[in-house]
């Protein structure tokens, strides 16, 4: 007579789920270098669309604006590899010496004769022998690099009180000097990843509510004092007061979204990049993708968007024992990219006030563009390296 045996599976289950874990890991690399190329290439793909109206208009050749943002990107393409070689001692090391240059840049452009006017905001640097940048765009990357830097060594806790202070007054120094270059939203999307970087090396959250509760009275004051920020505030709060102005912008963007239906126009066929959408190939251009490409197009996107921010998070996890500098280094760049594509769409959707934040990966403007390829380059080591942990 047979006996019964009872079998235990548990030890097959985690085998399979090492095994599982273990290929999906190995894919992450992989996985995320295609994902940011279909976005470079979408990106690009879409500002030629939506550019070679105006550079025909204004005597330009048709490919102006895209050749323009094609260097950038390749020029950022070569930093994230060469980035890729860095020994991490030396990216921490320069971490330091970027802050002291992005400071010196903003400083530069809001008091030397090398920083440039345009409509009002003081945001561009022209130095001799190179093309125009926006230095607020390297102090982005300069404040993830040095906060996830000053988070990860151990030698910084052994003095609190230095601890808690040099971040905040390194965030509100730079936030200052960003906010006199009139670029307010830029100066929250900075505060915003500064403050998540520091819940995350370690601050409490009631820290963090009191110090945001500090700088909302004069934020507040600063923003109402500025006639074109009133304005964009009463018409987002009341719609109909300025039937031709902000409203008419975003009304416009959404009967663009509209337009595009399912499977949109075609790339190149859209009709409201034509003179209709205002800054088409800046802050609405998600407005001409979705009309060119449809719901399809902007759920291929949105996809695109979730996969870079799954990937970005799960590696940040993965390091969060192991390597606190790449486990910040993944969270700083991950929710500076993802917030920046929120602000921008709720801003074409009607959701925010209008307001001027690119679109990361489309919208034209070389130093971001460059930047973020940087930061991509930066975030593919981390997974790299997440990766090895996982299966080591």
């Amino acid at each position: 007579m047979r006996e019964d045996r009872i079998v235990d599976y548990s030890d097959y289950r985690e085998t399979l789920e090492l095994v599982r874990d273990r290929n999906e890991g190995a894919l992450s690399p992989f996985t995320f270098i295609c994902v940011t190329l279909i976005l470079i290439l979408m990106g690009g793909l879409t500002l030629y669309s939506a550019s070679y109206p105006e550079a025909i208009s204004k005597g330009l050749p048709h490919y102006y604006f895209i050749l323009k943002q094609g260097i950038f990107a390749l020029l950022g393409l070569f930093a994230a590899i060469i980035i890729n070689y860095i020994p991490e001692k030396w990216l921490k090391i320069s971490s330091y010496l970027l802050l002291a240059l992005s400071f010196i840049l903003l400083l530069l452009t809001l008091f030397s004769p090398f920083g440039v006017s345009v409509m009002g905001a003081r945001r561009w640097l022209d130095l001799p022998l190179i093309p125009s940048f926006q230095p607020s765009e390297i102090a982005k990357l300069a404040l993830i690099l040095f906060l996830s830097t000053f988070f990860s060594d151990e030698k910084f806790k052994k003095y609190l009180g230095w601890y808690y202070l040099i971040p905040i007054l390194i965030i509100l120094v730079f936030s200052a000097l960003i906010l006199m270059q009139k670029a307010y939203t830029t100066t929250i999307l900075f505060l915003l990843t500064g403050l998540i970087l520091c819940l995350s090396g370690g601050f409490k959250l009631r820290y963090i509510i009191t110090f945001v509760a500090f700088l909302t009275p004069p934020a507040l004051f600063l923003l109402l004092s500025e006639s074109y920020r009133v304005k964009r505030i009463a018409s987002f709060l009341f719609p109909g007061l300025d039937p031709t102005g902000l409203e008419w912008q975003v009304n416009m963007s959404l009967s663009a979204i509209k337009e595009g239906g399912l499977f949109g126009k075609g790339l190149g066929n859209g009709y409201y990049k034509l003179g209709s959408l205002p800054e088409v190939q800046n802050d609405f251009i998600f407005s001409s993708f979705a009309e060119e490409c449809g719901f399809v197009g902007i759920f291929i996107l949105f996809i695109l968007f979730f996969l870079f921010m799954v990937l970005g998070m799960r590696a940040c996890q993965r390091e969060r024992i192991r390597n606190k500098f790449f486990s910040n280094l993944a969270l700083g760049i991950t929710m500076m990219i993802i917030i920046q594509v929120l602000i921008n769409i709720f801003v074409v959707t009607g959701l925010l006030p209008p307001t001027g934040i690119p679109l990361p990966f489309f919208s034209q403007g070389g130093t971001n563009l460059f930047v973020i390829i940087i930061e991509c380059g930066l975030l593919y080591r981390v997974i790299k390296d997440s990766v090895k942990v996982r299966n080591g």
